[in-house]
């Protein structure tokens, strides 16, 4: 295996995306940490956040759109602006396919306890499996269906019910450098289009996949008409560009005052139960970025706890030799829904290397079987000859 360069602070390596190093050793993710703790004037920013909420109360059916995931983020955006601002939102969220038991009912017990409006969405399963598998494909990420569907179809909702104000989470500042903290980060379609769609937009997919799926089918995919969301004078911000983003404190907070309940991720520690409980194919998508990258999330989450004093350099290693590169149980069920042995996993994963890493043995050791295991649905699998199709459609074009 290869030895990456990791930041002299936090342990990101440098397949991270949009990673740079200073002369000092540090990424620039860790620079942009300590300008939002040192030169951002929040009480400034609080009351700039006021401002535009004042602008849209009560002018619309509702205040503004939360899209929700479920998630510690989402429900921490949700909570904070009823709790803070008396809100009257619209709660959007677009479901991916694979959403947890606890999460569900996580869902439940948050919006009883606020009382929202809940706007749900469900995909065509049949168009989400050749999204995944295509995706995974031209990319070695099967989320592309995820990622353009939670960004896109609530702008449509916006549009629809005419509610021009949507509120995000926290900032892409937060764990990358596609933004920086020093300047303004609308979640528009220039943003969906530098980061969101891996440089796919859903017209795109359409071609790659060969024609194969009606264009209809995709428009929760596609980003709304500009002219239609300045129709509406749109703003889609994101909340932590307004509150320091804390997601220990905030997850305390909204377990202490909503009922929401943490869960095991598959191979993530376990004091990290509030980090990305929503999707049951989680430890299939970090296993993939260890695959291609060389790091997955116990490195992200040791190097946010770095950053803000909660462990050393030297816990965060541990940490990491002792999760990091297990495969996941879920792997197994990913293959059956999109159609692929395992042999040709790797090899489609092992094409989406990220340089210098590289892995040339794939038998890692097998990770722990989490509680709700046999509750993660298998419904749906792709049929062999589907899959072989699109695999042979995906070869040609390469050629």
């Amino acid at each position: 295996m290869t030895e990456l360069k990791r930041c002299r602070k936090c342990l990101l390596p440098e397949t991270h995306e949009t990673i740079i190093f200073d002369e000092d050793g540090i990424c620039n993710v860790c620079r942009q940490n300590e300008f939002k703790k040192e030169r951002i004037d929040w009480a400034k920013k609080k009351e700039e956040l006021t401002e535009l909420i004042e602008q849209y109360r009560g002018k619309y059916d509702y205040d503004c759109i939360v899209p929700f995931s479920g998630g510690k983020d989402s429900t921490w955006t949700l909570y904070y602006l009823i709790k803070e601002y008396k809100l009257k939102p619209l709660v959007v969220r677009f479901d991916h396919g694979f959403l947890r038991p606890n999460l569900n009912e996580n869902t439940v017990r948050v919006l009883r306890n606020l009382g929202a409006d809940f706007h749900t969405f469900t995909p065509s399963w049949k168009i989400v499996q050749k999204l995944m598998l295509q995706s995974f494909l031209e990319k070695g990420d099967f989320c592309w269906h995820c990622h353009t569907g939670i960004f896109s179809y609530p702008m449509h909702v916006a549009i629809r019910y005419n509610v021009p104000l949507i509120f995000w989470g926290e900032p892409s500042a937060e764990y990358t450098s596609y933004y920086d903290y020093n300047q303004p980060e609308e979640v528009d379609e220039k943003r969906f289009n530098r980061y969101i769609n891996l440089g796919i937009s859903a017209l795109d997919m359409a071609v790659r996949i060969g024609g194969r799926i009606d264009e209809r089918d995709l428009k929760p995919y596609m980003y709304p008409p500009l002219k239609e969301l300045r129709r509406i004078g749109y703003r889609s911000v994101c909340l932590g560009s307004y509150i320091p983003w804390d997601v220990r404190r905030q997850s305390e907070t909204i377990s202490r005052e909503l009922g929401w309940n943490g869960d095991r991720v598959e191979n993530v520690p376990e004091e990290y139960s509030y980090e990305k409980i929503e999707c049951y194919m989680q430890g299939v998508r970090d296993y993939i970025k260890y695959l291609k990258r060389g790091y997955t999330r116990p490195t992200h989450l040791a190097s946010i706890d770095i950053r803000n004093d909660v462990k050393t350099r030297e816990q965060g290693i541990g940490m990491i030799e002792q999760y990091e590169g297990k495969k996941p149980q879920s792997l197994q069920i990913f293959l059956e829904l999109v159609g692929l042995t395992e042999e040709e996993f790797f090899e489609i994963a092992k094409s989406h290397t990220v340089s210098p890493w590289k892995l040339n043995v794939f038998e890692q050791q097998l990770g722990e079987k989490l509680p709700d295991f046999s509750k993660w649905s298998r419904e749906g699998a792709m049929p062999r000859e589907e899959a072989l199709e699109q695999l042979d459609h995906w070869k040609h074009n390469r050629q």
